[in-house]
């Protein structure tokens, strides 16, 4: 007999349509702020072959992040341009040139949101910002920007990690804790897929079957360690919980990363 799924099929659908639904609008990422600057580093999130237009230059209304490049302290110019993006509740990541972050007070920006910028912009900070920052919904756009796709990867793999950990410390119950788990790590597998340009999910059957197969396992594996350590048991489900998960994220990205996919928006891509 075949083993008893712990969550629906339907459940299964509704989570694959839902990540397929979030990658059907056309993710942009917008640049605006010093004109001298913003160009520049608008230029540069075409490495590694962005769409070209996945990143444009200005109005932040309708981007999924908009990235300010500053001068220095912020000009009248540049609080508007800030107020407009979070009236549109846009998210906003500010790169400071020629001043420390901490020594410029930005307004609409949280403090965590700004990158301080020397004579080059640290792209990589840059990148790890706006994936700390978009969360989860940064995979539709690191389909299209490829240059955020470590980060965003990096950061989805993290927090579906500390979520399930969090989660497998919280339940008491036996087993109540399994679909939620398992569901969590199928959706990981799925944003990881969209972040490298797939959407649908069909064609990663094989690595949610494995994945499925890899939970199973684990919760299995934290069962009997329960049973050999009954004392701090909430401990050792959150740290496999954790661990499991960080292993199976890792995983599917390398899996993802060998398999060369066409990525939205056809075959032209601007030059680095």
């Amino acid at each position: 007999m075949a083993p008893r799924l712990p969550f629906s099929l339907a459940a299964l659908r509704r989570l694959m349509m839902q990540v397929a639904a979030s990658g059907e609008a056309e993710h942009v990422l917008a640049v605006g702020g010093a004109s001298d600057l913003a160009p520049v580093l608008r230029q540069q999130f075409f490495r590694g072959g962005a769409d070209p237009s996945a990143v444009r230059l200005g109005d932040p209304e309708g981007a999924d992040v908009y990235v300010h490049v500053l001068a220095g302290r912020p000009t009248e110019e540049d609080v508007t341009c800030l107020r407009r993006a979070s009236l549109a509740r846009v998210p906003i990541v500010a790169v400071v040139a020629g001043a420390s972050s901490d020594e410029v007070a930005i307004p609409y920006v949280l403090a965590t949101d700004v990158v301080a910028a020397g004579e080059s912009f640290p792209l990589e900070a840059i990148a790890h910002t706006i994936a700390a920052r978009l969360g989860e919904h940064g995979a539709p756009l690191a389909a299209r920007v490829p240059l955020l796709r470590p980060a965003v990867c990096e950061q989805l793999i993290d927090s579906f990690a500390r979520r399930n950990a969090l989660l497998a410390a919280a339940v008491w119950v036996p087993g109540r804790d399994l679909p939620v788990l398992t569901l969590n790590e199928l959706r990981l597998v799925l944003r990881l897929a969209q972040a490298h340009g797939d959407d649908s999910g069909r064609e990663r059957l094989p690595e949610l079957l494995a994945t499925l197969g890899a939970g199973l396992g684990l919760r299995a594996v934290a069962r009997d360690l329960l049973d050999r350590i009954p004392v701090a048991g909430w401990a050792v489900k959150g740290a496999i919980a954790y661990g499991g998960t960080l292993a199976l994220g890792q995983a599917a990205r390398q899996r993802f990363e060998l398999v060369p996919k066409l990525r939205l928006g056809g075959a032209a891509r601007a030059a680095p």
